[in-house]
């Protein structure tokens, strides 16, 4: 009797979840074997060559529903499964737990989202959910027409939404920090008119204004020259939003090191100009903290600069 080979039963049920999502109609995404993190290149690292070769192609823009490609790729490895959001015509409630840091008492995500439907005076539809590693997907469809993004705590602490421009991790995959299994299979619902309402984006913000008082002149000038050319961007490509945002943080992060600016005032303005461009909130923020970190660890001294 031949024997199956074991990594043949791993890919297997990430196979079939990766299939039945797409059979609903959700496109999906590759994801790192056991992490929730997308394969592929990172749009600051893009090549520009092969399927970037019109500008930098998001892990949105590379899922699919095509069973020939999703046999293809779990052939190859045991990914994880992620599912395109946006679109799928989805969004979905994330409620996540309380952080180990926060106070005693502090609501974690379900007992946000259960204190926010009281004020409103509203009960959620009964629909799809799914049991996260720390906490709960609730599945809704997206309004017709509209084109809702991707929210952190927006509705509440510890509520997150996904939608266009973001993912989530599909039911049958497993992270260090546990499983993803449907909580409750039934069909997804509409999403209520109130929370609809409550998502819909305002108007861009308006880059914040450095006041004279918030560092050297140079200073200044080079955060309000990089949060102009920031908030003009457009998505894709190499010099696209979340990129420039990463060139621009990094070519002032050098006057944070040297105690030109402070770094909060570095860290608003151009996260303001980052959400003025279309990023959305949380992605802004991983990118700022990430390209002042490295430049202010690395920063050369002014007198050799």
């Amino acid at each position: 009797m031949t024997s199956i080979p074991t990594l043949d039963l791993e890919r297997l049920p990430l196979l079939t979840a990766a299939l039945a999502a797409a059979e609903r109609g959700w496109p999906v995404i590759l994801l790192h074997p056991g992490s929730k993190r997308p394969a592929g290149h990172a749009e600051r690292a893009c090549p520009g060559t092969g399927r970037c070769a019109g500008g930098h192609r998001t892990p949105e823009e590379r899922a699919t529903t095509d069973p020939e490609l999703i046999h293809a790729a779990w052939a190859h490895r045991p990914y994880n499964v992620g599912i395109a959001t946006g679109p799928a015509g989805l969004l979905v409630i994330d409620l996540d737990p309380v952080k180990a840091e926060e106070p005693e008492g502090a609501p974690d995500g379900a007992t946000s989202l259960q204190a926010l439907c009281e004020r409103a005076g509203q009960v959620l539809p009964d629909t799809y959910r799914v049991r996260t590693a720390r906490g709960e997907h609730l599945y809704f469809t997206a309004p017709a027409g509209a084109r809702l993004k991707c929210s952190v705590d927006r509705l509440g602490p510890h509520i997150d939404t996904r939608a266009w421009g973001g993912y989530v991790v599909a039911p049958g995959s497993t992270t260090p920090d546990g499983a993803y299994k449907v909580s409750h299979d039934t069909p997804v619902a509409e999403l209520p008119g109130w929370l609809a309402a409550l998502l819909t984006e305002p108007h861009k913000p308006a880059p914040v204004p450095v006041r004279a008082h918030d560092g050297t002149r140079a200073a200044r000038t080079a955060l309000d020259r990089e949060c102009a050319v920031i908030a003009s961007t457009t998505e894709g490509g190499p010099n696209g939003r979340n990129n420039t945002l990463h060139k621009s943080a990094c070519k002032v992060a050098r006057f944070v090191a040297w105690g030109d600016i402070p770094r909060h005032v570095v860290e608003e303005a151009i996260q303001g100009a980052g959400e003025a461009a279309g990023l959305p909130p949380a992605e802004c923020r991983t990118t700022i903290r990430s390209a002042l970190d490295w430049v202010i660890a690395h920063a050369t001294p002014r007198e050799a600069a």
